[in-house]
């Protein structure tokens, strides 16, 4: 064990990536604590990502690469306008709208940062928006994309914790809107103390085709959502089926991506998928070797043994995963931590389905959380500022977050009651 926690702490420390960092610990401890044989490396990484559900991240994030580019995020951006522009801080609440909705195509917080980041950061700074507040703004909004439904989160989380990704995506309606509301009451308040524009309000004619426009991208939630749950398909042949309507829309409807950069985007995609992957696949020995350890239950028993309240584990939880978000990437920390802290939350007796969701705040925060902050960082180099300069405004965005998760970790009905009514 010594072996284990000693060589990932030594590769974190030295910058190597996490995915080898920690396929490198599980394969010290089978050479220098164990009889297994080292095949076994290769064999529980192929094993960890031989799943069919798996094949949702490629597809979820093919569908959300070729909408970034198909005219698609214009027309959200424009709908978004029309709904909410005239509020003080207009560009502000319309980057934040726009997020949301592009999440709920996307799935993925750094692509709904790129994708929404390289049109609104140049308008907002032309309306004379700090470009520090429009960058810690765009990092926290555009991880909404790891809350709002189809979430590639969820779709790991569904599978390390045999969880149904249906309830999941469900689950992940009300806290999304709970967290994209917390952020927009943080930047009405920045809006009115700098004195940032509103725009013009929207008529009702104005927002009727400004609807029209968009409700083709629109749909596509709703079709994986309700494609799902009317069991039509599952969430990897949803993510087939938003791939396929992505296609169809940026190739024929719209024709904004010609055929040859849609091949551009597949090996993109597919390079993306690789590093996700190859993290899973990584995760998964580490995991086996945990589990040979007995080290989810000896950490089960140590934490009890401290306190088996229902609360006080769950709070204990929620600031490990902060802590751990500051410093790790989402997925890894997903991977190695379900398999240890899952059966502890079974014993307490908490719903999978708001475990789960409540996972995905917290990585939401952590991806906004410096030092690393892969959101935060991304949307920096969106708006071409040191990633220090957003420091100064990230921090009351954090908050907001943090409040919305404090109110999803105290009433659990916000995550279940949806999922519950519909699959009641």
């Amino acid at each position: 064990m010594l072996t284990l926690m000693g060589v990932l702490s030594i590769a974190i420390l030295l910058g190597i990536p996490i995915a080898f960092a920690i396929a490198l610990s599980g394969t010290a401890y089978l050479l220098f604590e164990s009889t297994v044989p080292v095949l076994v490396v290769a064999q529980r990484m192929v094993v960890g990502v031989d799943s069919f559900t798996l094949l949702a991240i490629p597809l979820f994030l093919l569908a959300g690469a070729l909408m970034a580019e198909g005219d698609i995020t214009p027309r959200i951006m424009r709908f978004a306008s029309s709904l909410v522009g005239h509020i003080p801080g207009g560009l502000a609440m319309v980057m934040i709208v726009s997020c949301m909705l592009f999440g709920a195509i996307s799935g993925s917080g750094v692509a709904d940062v790129a994708a929404i980041g390289s049109i609104m950061l140049p308008a907002m700074k032309n309306q004379g928006y700090k470009v520090p507040f429009s960058a810690a703004l765009l990092g926290c909004a555009g991880s909404l994309g790891t809350i709002i439904p189809p979430s590639i989160v969820m779709v790991v989380l569904g599978v390390s914790m045999g969880t149904s990704i249906g309830k999941l995506f469900l689950g992940g309606i009300i806290p999304g809107l709970l967290t994209g509301g917390a952020l927009m009451l943080i930047s009405y308040l920045f809006a009115i103390k700098d004195r940032y524009p509103r725009m013009a309000r929207a008529s009702a004619r104005e927002v009727f085709d400004a609807f029209r426009g968009a409700i083709l991208p629109l749909m596509t939630p709703a079709i994986i959502i309700g494609g799902i749950l009317e069991g039509i398909f599952t969430a990897t042949e949803a993510g087939a089926v938003a791939a396929l309507y992505a296609l169809v829309l940026s190739v024929f409807v719209y024709r904004k991506v010609t055929w040859r950069r849609v091949l551009e985007i597949a090996f993109d995609v597919a390079r993306t998928s690789a590093v996700v992957l190859f993290i899973i696949s990584a995760a998964n020995l580490f995991g086996w070797v945990l589990t040979a350890e007995d080290i989810p239950q000896k950490v089960a028993s140590a934490i009890l043994a401290l306190s088996d309240n229902y609360w006080v584990i769950l709070l204990l939880f929620n600031l490990l995963l902060l802590v751990l978000g500051m410093f790790m990437e989402t997925i890894a920390i997903v991977i190695i931590l379900i398999p240890i802290f899952f059966p502890i939350m079974q014993q307490l007796g908490v719903d999978p389905v708001h475990l789960g969701v409540m996972i995905c705040v917290n990585l939401a925060i952590g991806a906004n959380t410096p030092p690393l902050g892969i959101d935060l960082i991304t949307a920096c180099k969106v708006a071409d500022i040191p990633y220090e300069d957003s420091f100064r405004y990230i921090f009351p965005f954090l908050a907001a977050m943090a409040f919305a998760l404090i109110l999803i970790l105290f009433f659990p009905a916000l995550v279940t009651f949806i999922p519950n009514h519909v699959f009641s």
